[in-house]
């Protein structure tokens, strides 16, 4: 199977099961329930939205929505010409699908920003209430407001502060508190396939733009036969 095969499935399928994922929370969770995944106190499903950047991070209001899908969107642009350079020079084929990954992660939460403020209902914290599809009166958001949807929860152990700690001592901590989606599962495998495991391809990548003293090097051999 030829590697553009390869990555574009890989795209569609990270994609299918963003969307799907995201799309059954959000019509079938009310806002901030949680279920328990195969009956485990340590990984659930808890539907939360955030504004902005992944693990539910935020960033700067209306404004700073539109920064960041702004950027988003270019540099999914940019990252689908790297792929297209990276296939074309024949690089291994785990350095594509590490960047087929992040490019999937990036799409799917560009199409959140981008689409379900448009075609979802708000979404109440402790309401009880379900979002509709499609709502007569409108959606929530405008175009590139939308409200990113995540849901995985793994609170794989809580604990104290010891008081000893500054400014933390005493206070209750949940190890591994993000909140996240498969979108953002993607970008952080391909981000730490990259570091792990392709390092060295962009090292060779140093030495290929590195110019020896401004010019070619040329054997001393060759210049003297030149000058007799």
């Amino acid at each position: 199977m030829k590697k553009s095969v390869i990555v574009t499935l890989i795209i569609i399928l990270v994609l299918i099961l963003d969307q799907w994922l995201k799309v059954w929370v959000k019509l079938n969770m009310p806002y901030s329930s949680t279920i328990d995944i195969l009956g485990l106190a340590w990984a659930k499903l808890h539907f939360v939205e955030n504004n902005g950047m992944a693990f539910g991070i935020s960033y700067g209001g209306v404004v700073g929505k539109l920064i960041l899908s702004t950027f988003r969107i270019g540099m999914v642009g940019v990252l689908i010409y790297i792929l297209r350079s990276l296939i074309k020079n024949k690089e291994p084929i785990g350095l594509l699908i590490a960047f087929s990954l992040i490019i999937a992660g990036a799409m799917g939460n560009i199409i959140d920003s981008m689409f379900y403020g448009l075609i979802f209902s708000e979404s109440f914290v402790h309401s009880g209430t379900l979002a509709e599809f499609m709502p007569e009166s409108g959606g929530y958001a405008p175009f590139l407001q939308g409200r990113v949807v995540d849901m995985f929860s793994f609170p794989l152990f809580s604990g104290r502060y010891p008081d000893w700690i500054p400014y933390l001592g005493g206070d209750n901590f949940t190890f591994f508190s993000f909140i996240f989606n498969v979108a953002d599962a993607a970008i952080s495998v391909g981000v730490a396939s990259i570091l792990l495991f392709h390092r060295k391809f962009f090292k060779q990548e140093k030495k290929k733009e590195e110019p020896v003293n401004g010019t070619s090097a040329q054997p001393i051999s060759s210049l003297s036969s030149e000058e007799e």
